[in-house]
């Protein structure tokens, strides 16, 4: 783990102490699981898009074409 120093308001210190309080979690630790909720959706929306433009795009193609690409796609993932 890496120290890192931050500035906050007045008003978020107040609200960070009182949850730590509340919850009985230490304040570095819930400014740690902030930051990895920040970090999942925003990493998250980029490949919700991809996602998103790849729907339907085997709508129109067999079972058989599918389960090709998927066999060559698990076999480059095990070796």
């Amino acid at each position: 783990m890496v120290r890192t120093q931050i500035y906050i308001t007045d008003d978020e210190r107040t609200k960070l102490r009182r949850l730590a309080r509340q919850s009985g979690r230490k304040q570095s630790e819930l400014v740690r699981t902030a930051i990895d909720d920040f970090l999942a959706r925003t990493l998250a929306a980029p490949r919700r898009d991809v996602l998103r433009e790849c729907r339907g795009m085997w709508k129109d193609r067999s079972q058989a074409e599918f389960q090709a690409v998927r066999t060559e796609v698990e076999a480059r993932v095990t070796t």
